[in-house]
C-alpha cells in the first residue's frame, strides 16, 4: 500500500505543474517535437554546420543524450529555477506560468528523476527511460516517456508530463 502511495505522490508531484495549464499549453501535435530552429540555445551543443542527423538519430548520439540526461534531472529538481525549467521543457515559454506554480508545490519539492537509458527514434525524438524519484527512494521505476529536439536543444516533452497527470488520476487536465 506504502509503494502505491508513492507512486502517487511521485506522479501527482510531477504532473501537478500541468493542472493549472490552459489547454493549448499541453497541447501536442502529434509530432513530438518541431524542427530545430537555426538559433542555437544556450544549452544546446554545439556542431558544425556540415554535420547532418543520422537517419535514426542525432548527428552526435552522446552529446545528445548527455544533454537529455542533464535536461531531465534540471526539469524534475525542485532546486531548480523556474527559468531553468522553461528551457528544458517543450513549449515552455507557454507553461512558465504553470511551472512558477509549481515550485511552491509540497510534494514536487520532494520528487526528482533520474535518467537510465536514452533510445533515438529519429533525429528529433527520443525514448527516455527514467527513474521518477519521492526523497531519493524510486517511486515509480522504470517509467518511459519522450525527449523532444526543439529549437537545438533535447527537452522533455509535453507528452511526458501528461502521462504523469493521467497517472496521477487526474485524467480530467487541461489540455492533456
Amino acid at each position: 500500500m506504502v509503494h502505491v502511495r508513492h507512486r502517487r505522490t511521485a506522479a501527482w508531484a510531477a504532473a501537478a505543474v500541468l493542472i493549472l495549464v490552459p489547454a493549448a499549453g499541453c497541447s501536442d501535435d502529434g509530432g513530438g517535437g518541431s524542427t530545430p530552429s537555426p538559433t542555437p540555445s544556450a544549452t544546446a551543443p554545439t556542431t558544425p554546420a556540415t554535420s547532418a542527423p543520422a537517419a535514426d538519430g542525432p548527428a552526435d548520439p552522446a552529446a545528445a543524450k548527455q544533454q537529455i540526461e542533464a535536461n531531465w534531472t534540471t526539469f524534475f529538481d525542485p532546486e531548480a529555477s523556474t527559468e531553468d525549467k522553461v528551457k528544458v521543457l517543450e513549449n515552455g515559454n507557454l507553461l512558465r506560468p504553470l511551472l512558477a506554480a509549481f515550485g511552491g508545490d509540497e510534494n514536487a519539492a520532494q520528487s526528482s528523476a533520474k535518467v537510465t537509458d536514452v533510445q533515438f527514434t529519429s533525429p528529433t525524438e527520443a525514448t527516455v527511460t527514467y527513474d521518477l524519484l519521492v526523497g531519493g527512494t524510486p517511486a515509480l521505476p522504470g517509467a518511459k516517456g519522450t525527449s523532444v529536439l526543439q529549437d537545438d536543444t533535447w527537452k522533455v516533452s509535453v507528452k511526458t508530463l501528461c502521462a504523469l497527470v493521467k497517472l496521477s488520476g487526474n485524467a480530467a487536465a487541461p489540455g492533456c
